[in-house]
């Protein structure tokens, strides 16, 4: 099944919900950041194995940083490698 959220506050909702195998997710999402998105579903029961892959335009070394502190597995900068996105896949 494939879904998507709006925002943040959306984001971790439908993932609560969903429980999700593959998440990928924006950085620079409305509400809450992808990074506070991350976070938090780390913490949730049944989501917190899932893969997390930050799909963002945010690419510099910091920025690489901040994502794998907030839990992603992966880090893509838009627009994105497909080659990649399948090779992680």
């Amino acid at each position: 099944m494939i879904d998507e959220a709006s925002d943040g506050v959306e984001a971790v909702q439908k993932a609560e919900e969903l429980k999700p195998d593959l998440i990928l997710l924006d950085i620079g999402l409305p509400g809450l950041s992808g990074y506070e998105v991350a976070t938090r579903l780390r913490d949730i029961p049944g989501v917190a194995h899932s893969t997390m892959i930050a799909c963002t335009g945010y690419g510099q070394d910091a920025d690489r940083g901040d994502v794998h502190r907030a839990g992603f597995d992966y880090h893509l900068v838009k627009p994105v490698d497909i080659t990649r996105l399948q090779q992680i896949l």
